[in-house]
């Protein structure tokens, strides 16, 4: 974990920067830069190839799968399951909009379902809900996890696949099960935000040796590319020429990126998970504040924060969130920042979507915070007092 013991900050550091790549990826960078091979399937030990088995490993997971972001790893997982066109895919009402995107782009219908003040899968609506559909996918979203017993034990009773989007919980355990490895498949970030940034990037990691034989046929795979994946023959020889292949795969220099910085995932869970406590554990000494806590099966890897201020005045929040910003600290309420693709009532591609109250309700008083895990704690007090002391004011002047 970073040494804050003696850090002295007097300046907001600047939480919308990305993780740092770090030094060791130069020399490899720079070699595919010089030869330009870029490419996934050149070579069978392609850095794609090797990140994938890395990955794989990581997680405990038998298979991964690069690819060119985490919403094609969630279109690829939907269409590796098969579902036939129309197929209702449950779906949180609180979610980035590229998740109702991979199911409509999937030939398939979301069904959105209520979230509640803790930012999590309304398990009542849940439960009414999921004999109409034929499969979920639960975002845990900002890494907040859902209730993964009650809704795994519903789905396996029901025959239901999940999907899990992990984009943002690489790092999270519940109940010591590794978050993404709990459904039937499940997909991560590599986005410039997320704990392994490459800038753009994603992955999913499944068991089943089928599903990934169609994900990787699907990804962008053809002819005897299958064989830079350590998946058995007779897999691929089911779905060969089979199936409708994407250009969704990784490509090199970005893999290599990912690969320098596995190693230092686990020092950035701890630092993220102290930082994001530190700050809440701050805020939540103030009336007007909510933080809801985490499960009691849920060990987070936060980047982020997201607090409720349910009791202030509309005036009041907008007034917290410009003092905020003009502070440099970068914050957003879901709900009221102008076409937000958080807000459920903005993903007009959708037909027919009715109103989520508690959802909504939640939408409007929640505030997001990016805190990245390289903070030390003297930076992440100063943004606690500059929240504090922003909020106060906002409050007594409105």
């Amino acid at each position: 974990m970073t040494d804050t013991s003696t850090a002295e900050k007097t300046q907001i550091p600047d939480v919308t920067a990305a993780e740092p790549i770090p030094a060791s990826a130069m020399s490899e960078v720079n070699r595919l830069l010089g030869n330009g091979d870029l490419y996934r399937y050149t070579t069978a030990e392609s850095p794609v190839t090797q990140l994938e088995r890395e990955f794989a490993a990581k997680m405990g997971s038998r298979y991964a799968l690069a690819v060119s972001s985490c919403s094609a790893a969630l279109f690829i997982s939907l269409k590796a399951l098969d579902l036939p066109p129309g197929a209702k895919v449950l779906i949180p009402a609180f979610t980035f909009v590229a998740v109702p995107s991979a199911v409509v782009h999937a030939e398939c219908v979301p069904v959105l379902c209520e979230c509640g003040s803790n930012y999590r899968i309304d398990l009542d609506d849940f439960h009414r809900k999921l004999p109409s559909v034929d499969a979920v996918l639960i975002s845990h979203m900002r890494g907040h996890t859902s209730n993964m017993d009650a809704i795994m034990a519903a789905c396996d009773a029901a025959g239901i696949p999940v999907i899990e989007d992990a984009a943002h919980s690489l790092g999270t355990t519940w109940d010591g099960r590794k978050v993404g490895t709990i459904g039937k498949i499940g997909c991560f970030s590599f986005q410039s935000y997320k704990l392994l940034n490459s800038g753009e990037g994603g992955i999913l990691v499944t068991d089943d040796p089928d599903l990934m034989a169609r994900a990787i046929m699907m990804h962008g795979s053809y002819e005897d590319k299958w064989q830079h994946h350590d998946i058995p023959s007779e897999a691929m020889d089911r779905v060969q020429n089979n199936l409708p292949m994407f250009g969704l795969r990784l490509n090199t220099l970005s893999a290599v990126l990912i690969r320098a910085q596995i190693e230092h995932l686990d020092s950035r869970v701890l630092d993220g998970r102290r930082n994001h406590d530190h700050v809440a554990n701050r805020l939540r000494a103030i009336n007007s504040v909510e933080v809801p806590p985490a499960y009691p099966a849920e060990q987070r890897a936060p980047d982020s924060l997201q607090f409720n201020l349910p009791h202030i005045s509309d005036d009041a929040l907008d007034a917290f969130v410009a003092g905020a910003n003009q502070r440099g600290l970068h914050i957003q309420v879901f709900g009221r920042s102008k076409n937000n693709s958080r807000a459920y009532w903005n993903w007009g591609f959708l037909d027919d979507v009715p109103d989520f109250p508690q959802t909504r309700a939640m939408l409007m008083r929640a505030c997001d915070l990016r805190l990245p895990a390289r903070l030390s704690l003297a930076e992440c007090d100063l943004i606690a007092d500059t929240l504090i002391a922003v909020l106060e004011t906002a409050v007594d002047t409105h």
